[in-house]
């Protein structure tokens, strides 16, 4: 590393205020390696950022650590007392302006990342969460769909400004067999692309006074869970089932070229000729996907009728390829159910800033009883890569 290099510059510095010919002669070179050795840091540095980026991984630990620390119940009660955010809060803000990203009419800035984690804890109403003898681990939270696209493996696209646009390869030349002195055939490869565009997501709620002013650090925890739920759970949906007449991302159901297969009453060789559509397009599928219904039946259907034989779903597997299950991916209908399989890292997501908080505690019908109304805005779109990467069957009998 450069730490060396830097001592040696910093000794000849205090060795004498006027360096002599010699000495500086040393201490340009010095600057030399110094600054090479920098570039080579930053190269290495952007290639490594570059790669967590297109994993969906944080890229800068130190702000994901001051991330961490920023407290939800505090950018409302600086809204609400009128006061400029402190401490990690204020430090967060002052990044997101580096970065040119501000708050649209006076709401307060927090990380995306607060709100992308899977809840344990959620909360319905105000009195619940702040009885007289508070209870936190005791707390009854409601039953939800649990998210689960972008733990596949969804790539992530960060700190977006303008449409984008991806290149894509659509084909490629072709190679011929000729005879001695003929003439090749020329071909060449063609291209597209996909765009992302920002789509918007949000959710009007309400906290009392009270809870606001709390203190207990579980009360962030359960409001910062709750938030987390509505709208990671809406962006989650989207990603699975999303159409543009909605205003939404389009999801995988709705993307044009996703192979469809014919599972019907479930059969082993019906699974594996599905499996077999993403084989031939040079797929390697690293998940399937179901819902409740659908892992009941594919749980109890034997791949055979000899002795011993294993079910179609067994281990939390499926063709030896890793189940998930998930209400947030719908039934066809009573009767019918819906399987996805494929390549779960072909899905692209983008995010255009950061989700904004904006608190009102001047809204009619809320300034009344002191309660806080409050907003929040979230940014994004998403689109499936190489739409032959999926294979979905939407007509199994369960």
């Amino acid at each position: 590393m450069k730490t060396h290099e830097i001592r040696e510059a910093r000794a000849l510095l205090a060795s004498s205020p006027t360096l002599t010919p010699e000495g500086q002669a040393k201490f340009d070179a010095l600057k030399t390696e110094i600054t090479a050795l920098e570039n080579q840091e930053a190269r290495a540095q952007f290639v490594d950022d570059a790669e967590r980026r297109s994993l969906g991984q944080t890229v800068d630990k130190s702000r994901d650590s001051m991330e961490r620390q920023v407290n939800v119940l505090d950018a409302i009660r600086c809204q609400v007392e009128q006061r400029a955010a402190v401490g990690a809060l204020a430090e967060f803000q002052a990044e997101a302006k580096r970065q040119g990203l501000e708050a649209r009419q006076g709401g307060v800035l927090v990380p995306s990342s607060v709100f992308e984690k899977r809840a344990t804890q959620n909360t319905t109403t105000n009195a619940a969460v702040a009885p007289d003898e508070y209870r936190p681990e005791q707390f009854i939270g409601l039953l939800r769909n649990s998210m689960i696209v972008r733990s596949l493996g969804a790539r992530v696209l960060s700190g977006l400004r303008g449409d984008t646009v991806v290149p894509k390869q659509t084909g490629s030349a072709s190679a011929f067999w000729i005879a001695e002195g003929a003439a090749l055939t020329e071909s060449s490869a063609t291209y597209g692309n996909v765009t992302l565009s920002p789509k918007h997501v949000g959710a009007l709620s309400s906290m009392s006074r009270q809870l606001i002013q709390q203190a207990n650090p579980a009360i962030e925890q359960l409001t910062r869970d709750d938030f987390a739920q509505v709208i990671g759970l809406a962006v989650d949906r989207a990603l699975i089932h999303g159409a543009s007449a909605a205003f939404q991302p389009v999801g995988i159901l709705a993307t044009a070229g996703v192979q469809t297969a014919v599972l019907g009453t479930p059969t082993w060789a019906a699974l594996v000729a599905m499996l077999e559509k993403l084989a031939i397009a040079n797929v390697t599928p690293n998940a399937v996907l179901t819902h409740a219904k659908g892992a009941t039946k594919l749980q109890t259907v034997l791949k055979n009728a000899a002795n011993g034989a294993e079910y179609l779903m067994a281990g939390g597997r499926v063709a030896d390829l890793p189940a998930y299950v998930t209400n947030q991916l719908d039934a066809v209908s009573g009767v019918l159910g819906r399987v996805i399989a494929g390549d779960f890292s072909q899905i692209l997501i983008g995010e255009w800033g950061v989700t904004e908080i904006l608190a009102n505690p001047y809204a009619t019908g809320f300034y009344e009883r002191g309660d806080v109304q409050i907003r929040i805005l979230h940014t994004m779109d998403a689109v499936v890569r190489q739409p032959a990467a999926f294979v979905i069957s939407s007509d199994m009998a369960i």
